[in-house]
């Protein structure tokens, strides 16, 4: 296997480095003998990268630990958008395929919802969203685990309808080929057509899609938070940027480190996008 990876592009390579180890900090952050991602040190606010002994990535103007932060903010940040693009993407597809699939007054009506929902802008849909479902009672304050959920539910309902048409086409695709009008003329019933030719065939695609989806929702997110809305006191890296900003001019690394943190899993996330869906190419053209 390692003979395998070596032989991939040098994109390929950099790309899985950095999302294994986005993936791994996620997974296994509560191992590590640090100090709690929220402290307050009283001895270094504002100072830049591996100019404090024991703050390797500096601290805020607050004198939050900036490297425990970003680790903590890895948790968050891949929690929410593999979680909407995983929830989503299985209800889009599960719709997709079965409107294209069984056609009809369903399919119509599934492609129309599909078609409104993706004729409002994401950001405004999840604003609006947000707004309605994340508000507290009496004028109070959310609790951070509502907001966290509305904002993944919010995500997820954006992430539906396009990976739904993807489904959807792809599924049009694959229902017209020989194989399975062979298996509808000898009577196999639909459940097992679907099950056995149609999703393995439309899962790559999906696959390819929902990587794309991944990133786009860390950039959802980070907006989001940038407006004030999204997942409040540092904790995912769009928090993280979003109290940066107010502190650019005095410790701009605060903005810095979680704009390279996004850029970089969204860079990877859309590789791998295009290389599943290069690699699909090939195999399609082969059938």
């Amino acid at each position: 296997m390692f003979k395998k990876f070596m032989k991939k592009p040098i994109g390929f390579k950099l790309a899985s480095l950095w999302l294994f180890a986005v993936v791994f900090v996620s997974v296994t952050y509560d191992l590590f003998p640090y100090v709690q991602w929220d402290a307050i040190s009283d001895f270094s606010q504002g100072d830049g990268p591996f100019k404090v002994p024991g703050h390797i990535l500096g601290t805020s103007y607050d004198g939050m630990d900036m490297f425990t932060a970003t680790m903590h903010g890895a948790r968050m940040s891949t929690f929410v958008a593999v979680t909407s693009v995983f929830i989503g993407g299985g209800i889009g597809s599960l719709l997709g395929i079965s409107a294209a699939y069984y056609r009809g007054t369903y399919d119509k009506v599934m492609s129309s919802i599909f078609n409104m929902i993706l004729a409002i802008p994401n950001l405004v849909m999840s604003l609006a969203l947000i707004s309605v479902l994340a508000n507290g009672n009496s004028n109070q304050p959310a609790s951070d685990f509502r907001r966290v959920l509305v904002l993944t539910i919010s995500l997820t309902i954006v992430i539906i309808p396009i990976l739904g048409r993807i489904a959807r086409a792809s599924t049009l695709q694959w229902s017209s080929r020989e194989f399975v009008l062979a298996s509808k003329s000898i009577g196999t019933k639909n459940f097992e057509i679907i099950k056995r030719h149609i999703v393995p065939n439309v899962a790559p695609a999906i696959l390819a899609i929902g990587f794309f989806a991944i990133g786009v929702v860390m950039i959802a997110e980070g907006s989001l938070s940038i407006l004030g809305i999204g997942i409040p006191g540092g904790a995912s890296w769009g928090s993280l940027l979003a109290i940066g900003r107010a502190n650019l001019e005095y410790s701009p690394h605060e903005v810095y480190i979680p704009v390279a943190c996004i850029g970089l899993t969204v860079i990877s996330t859309n590789y791998f996008g295009d290389y599943i869906r290069a690699n699909l190419d090939k195999r399609e053209s082969k059938i």
